[in-house]
């Protein structure tokens, strides 16, 4: 008798345990693989409760030392503007401030943006050469700009001391000049991961026009790779430059520069300007305001 109450006792207990074990366990995600990638469902739906996955802005590559490279978007209409901050890190750093405020604005006034035009934002292009000069590459104030010159001056280039701005393919040189100095161009046009990237990113998404700011001469420039300067470019060139008050120039030729970006931009048939900011330290916030405010009027027509 005493046996067969155990027995019964031994049934019942396997019974529930069987119970929890089927019932009550939670289903764990599927593992699915999709062209050689596997993905964990669970994870992937974490991740955007979480607030990791966001459409409205995208990492298009990595800086030499590994730091994301971040573009942000902002409308969806099918008229693409690309601003773009910092080439220079930490020695133009005010060009990286004048961007933020530009994402700040757009963020705050959503509806200046027409509603055929999307505009992507890529405030910092070289976050090695800013980290050297604030210590981050993301956000900071004017604060955070050490006093020594020297140090000012490094953050131009990448983490390979490359000038991003000379390893783009129009008259790409090893050996390139700023100003009277001489620089690296890198080992290659496209040599650079942070050059290579924004290539990569304009070849997909084909922009309609391009912005880039840079420090100092202030003046609005347009790009030129020995076939003339576009006519849309030039548009663009009189349409910021008559809004900010800046001078309007055909082209940058204080001194020869090889391996430009904007120039780059203008051999492959894509309207750019350069936006040169007056100093090292303002951003001058007024006079591009009114610059961005009219390219967006100008592509609302």
């Amino acid at each position: 008798m005493k046996n067969t109450i155990i027995g019964v006792v031994v049934l019942v207990l396997i019974g529930f345990g069987l119970y929890f074990l089927i019932y009550k366990t939670p289903a764990k995600a599927p593992i699915v693989k999709d062209q050689g990638v596997t993905v964990d469902l669970k994870t992937e739906a974490d991740n955007q409760s979480a607030g990791q996955v966001n459409k409205d802005q995208s990492v298009i590559g990595k800086s030499m030392e590994d730091r994301d490279i971040t573009a942000y978007h902002y409308g969806d209409g099918e008229t693409k503007l690309l601003f773009v901050g910092g080439i220079h890190g930490g020695y133009e750093w005010n060009t990286v401030l004048v961007v933020y405020e530009a994402m700040d604005y757009l963020k705050a006034n959503p509806d200046v943006i027409p509603s055929n035009v999307q505009v992507t934002v890529i405030p910092v292009l070289n976050p090695d050469g800013l980290n050297k000069v604030v210590g981050t590459d993301g956000r900071f104030t004017a604060s955070d700009v050490p006093k020594s010159e020297a140090q000012v001056v490094s953050g131009r280039f990448n983490g390979n001391n490359v000038d991003l701005n000379r390893n783009f393919d129009c008259d790409w040189q090893a050996t390139a000049k700023w100003q009277t100095k001489t620089v690296s161009g890198g080992s290659a046009a496209f040599s650079e991961p942070e050059s290579l990237a924004l290539k990569n990113y304009i070849e997909t998404n084909n922009p309609t026009a391009v912005v880039v700011w840079y420090s100092a001469a202030g003046g609005v420039f347009s790009s030129n790779c020995h076939d003339g300067v576009l006519a849309q470019t030039r548009i663009l060139t009189d349409t910021f430059a008559k809004a900010s008050g800046y001078k309007g120039y055909e082209e940058f030729n204080f001194y020869e520069i090889t391996g430009d970006m904007v120039n780059w931009l203008a051999k492959i048939k894509i309207p750019a300007i350069s936006v040169l900011l007056t100093n090292h330290e303002d951003t001058e916030w007024d006079k591009n305001l009114a610059g961005i405010k009219a390219l967006l009027q100008y592509y609302a027509k």
